[in-house]
């Protein structure tokens, strides 16, 4: 089981909001869409979903041409980030909904809508209705809704954006389990890198309406295809910034020198874009982090057991990411160290080289 996007593209009047787009998602595991927000993840479920018209290409369910027909005929499931549910009805009748309309026997809709109920721990809650419920408890609700129907495919557009961060946790970690074995395509769209990595399955990084690198999850993270997927995939923002590669020595500005490892070794002499993700970039030399950078502190964070400092490093800004507390001094120089084999290089075209 499967959907397939065959030159996809999305407009609204003149203004393009999905670029060709041909991707193909499997049932089996979870099928995550990244991008900030704008990138066009959204507008890619709905036209997956038959909710919006495509300009162009085809959509393929199964191997069947689903391009005009409408969510209905697709048998698709659609969780959002806000709360859907049907106010006047109770929890069990807010589950049960979609099988009333296909018809389904009594007895057996009383099943499913236990089993799925007993998975997202509503049991106690069937008779309430949803304006008694939490967040979260809502949220699980609409989880159940999309499970009982047993679709082809779900579409699930940041479910837990709106959560608080423990719900967000704990519901993160059950959802592959609460689809896994059910035969149906899973696409899940979030905007957190974390997110994606903690879901694993495989990605499609988004940005400006286009997917700009699609596979297994943990490969792409480890070796993206070019400087926007490792931006894409990157939170704090990457640090990037242009060096020469002369010999073995890469120069970074005036004062930023090391010696090139690796595939970085043999490279041809020449400018290059180094990039490098903040957790690699510490206030404290060891652990690879052995080349030393001075630059002066904009602005500093304090996240639960991370301490993160934005710096000036010459004409670009950059972002520490450190296990514990530092004591950073907003408008001091301070030194910084960098692990150059966790650094990626990037051609003139933007292409991953080393």
């Amino acid at each position: 089981m499967g959907i397939e996007l065959r030159g996809v593209t999305k407009r609204v009047g003149a203004v393009t909001h999905i670029k060709e787009t041909s991707l193909t998602l499997e049932a089996g595991h979870f099928n995550v869409l990244l991008g900030e927000t704008g990138s066009g993840k959204t507008s890619l479920i709905k036209l997956m979903a038959g909710l919006d018209p495509v300009a162009s290409g085809a959509i393929l369910m199964d191997g069947r041409d689903v391009t005009r027909l409408s969510p209905q005929q697709r048998n698709i499931s659609l969780v959002h980030q806000f709360f859907v549910n049907y106010p006047h009805m109770t929890v069990f009748d807010n589950i049960a909904s979609p099988l009333r309309v296909a018809g389904m026997a009594k007895s057996e809709i009383q099943g499913r809508v236990e089993e799925a109920a007993r998975l997202l721990q509503l049991t106690p809650m069937l008779n309430r209705r949803p304006q008694e419920l939490s967040g979260g408890q809502q949220q699980r609700t609409a989880l159940a809704r999309a499970i009982v129907k047993e679709s082809r495919a779900v579409f699930l557009d940041e479910p837990l954006a709106n959560l608080d961060y423990k719900l967000r946790e704990e519901l993160r970690d059950q959802l592959p389990d609460l689809f896994a074995g059910r035969g149906a395509v899973v696409v899940y769209a979030t905007s957190e890198p974390e997110e994606a990595l903690l879901l694993g399955g495989r990605t499609a990084l988004m940005h400006d309406g286009r997917v700009v690198q699609f596979g297994p999850t943990a490969e792409i993270y480890r070796r993206p295809a070019n400087l926007t997927a490792a931006r894409v995939f990157s939170n704090p923002p990457i640090n990037s910034a242009p060096v020469v590669k002369q010999g073995s020595e890469v120069r970074l500005g005036d004062t930023v020198r090391w010696t090139a490892t690796g595939a970085a070794a043999g490279l041809a002499d020449g400018t290059y874009t180094v990039a490098i993700r903040p957790d690699n970039v510490l206030p404290f030399p060891g652990h690879g982090a052995s080349v030393a950078m001075r630059g002066r502190v904009l602005v500093t964070e304090l996240s639960g057991s991370e301490s993160s400092a934005h710096f000036a490093l010459g004409a670009q800004n950059w972002v520490s990411l450190a296990p514990g507390v530092h004591p950073y001094e907003v408008g001091e120089d301070h030194t910084f160290y960098m692990d150059p084999a966790k650094c990626f290089y990037f051609g003139a075209d933007g292409a991953l080289v080393a």
